[in-house]
Order: structure tokens, then C-alpha cells, then sequence
């Protein structure tokens, strides 16, 4: 009885982390056009918004300390910032208490909100424990390019807008095709 109870609040506990007790957001889907370095949001799988972001300096890739970001489908497992002001930093996704203005020069830290991403495919299996996130940078001039150490950035007013708009399991795809062929036919 006691090792049934013991694997019942395993379960539990597990339930929780993968999200599988948090709901899902069905409504939402973040496109990411690696080539155009924009992401499409659809929501009722209408486009409603179109970003700016910038990918990884070395491309698409997957492999631990590739400092490359995942191709594929993934999902948003976790949201972390709510409430914190625009260019609060974070570290290990932890709020420090310091803010940095946007282009604020020799600095790149994680800053308003995170949005951290867990892979669903073979080929983006490690995302998660790679710590991928879609965040807000202070390198806001770089948008637009492949900036990035892995993540995938966006403005601080992007980020603040997009974390109030999606939820834990909103599917994120990162491909290799332009925006214009990821809109939906009307």
C-alpha cells in the first residue's frame, strides 16, 4: 500500500511538471520562419500578429552546447515573468531585481518574460533541458538577424504581449519556410 502511494504522488508531481494537469492552450500556434526571423500567431487558426525575432547565430540544430536553436514542433511547458516590469532581468529564471533599457550596450541577459519550450519530436527532444526559451532581449537593434545563443528573442513589448495572449501548451513550430507560405488560406 505505502509503495502504491509512493508511485500515485510520483505521478502526480510528474503530471504537474509535463503539464498535463495545467489545462493546454488549443487556441493559439506560434510560427517562427527561421529564414524571415518572424514569428506568425495564430489564434483559432487565424494570423493575428506578426513579430520580429531573431534565432540562433549557428542555425537550426538540437545537440547539447550547440548553441543552435530547435527545429520542429514543440510546445510551451512553462511561463515565467508574469508581472515583472519591461527589462527586468532574469537569472535561471529567477527575477534579479535589475532592469536593462532596451540596446543597453555590453549587456545580453534574459529579461521580461520567459516563455520555456519542450520539443515533441525526436529532433527537438532536448529543448527543454537546454534551457530554450522564447524571451525578451535587451539586443532589440538585432532583431531580424540570427542573434541568438539558441533562444528565440523578441522585443520586451512583444514578449509582455504575447505572454498575456498564450498559454502552457500552445504548439510553437520553428521552420525553414517564409511567413508568407505559413498563413492559412482564407
Amino acid at each position: 500500500m505505502k509503495l502504491l502511494l509512493i508511485l500515485a504522488a510520483c505521478l502526480l508531481v510528474s503530471a504537474c511538471q509535463w503539464g498535463w494537469l495545467q489545462g493546454s492552450d488549443s487556441r493559439h500556434r506560434l510560427l517562427i520562419s527561421v529564414p524571415d526571423q518572424k514569428m506568425l500567431l495564430l489564434e483559432d487558426g487565424k494570423p493575428v500578429a506578426t513579430y520580429a525575432i531573431s534565432t540562433a547565430k549557428r542555425g537550426i540544430g538540437d545537440m547539447p552546447d550547440s548553441y543552435m536553436t530547435p527545429g520542429g514542433r514543440m510546445q510551451i511547458a512553462e511561463k515565467i515573468g508574469a508581472g515583472a516590469p519591461l527589462g527586468a532581468v532574469f537569472k535561471d529564471r529567477l527575477a534579479t531585481g535589475e532592469i536593462v533599457a532596451a540596446d543597453a550596450p555590453g549587456r545580453d541577459p534574459v529579461v521580461t518574460r520567459i516563455l520555456w519550450l519542450r520539443g515533441t519530436e525526436l529532433r527537438n527532444r532536448n529543448a527543454y533541458p537546454r534551457f530554450i526559451y522564447i524571451h525578451g532581449t535587451p539586443q532589440e537593434s538585432l532583431l531580424g538577424t540570427p542573434a541568438s545563443y539558441g533562444c528565440i528573442r523578441m522585443r520586451s513589448v512583444d514578449i509582455a504581449e504575447l505572454f498575456g495572449r498564450v498559454g502552457v501548451g500552445a504548439v510553437v513550430d520553428v521552420v525553414d519556410q517564409a511567413v508568407e507560405t505559413l498563413k492559412p488560406a482564407t
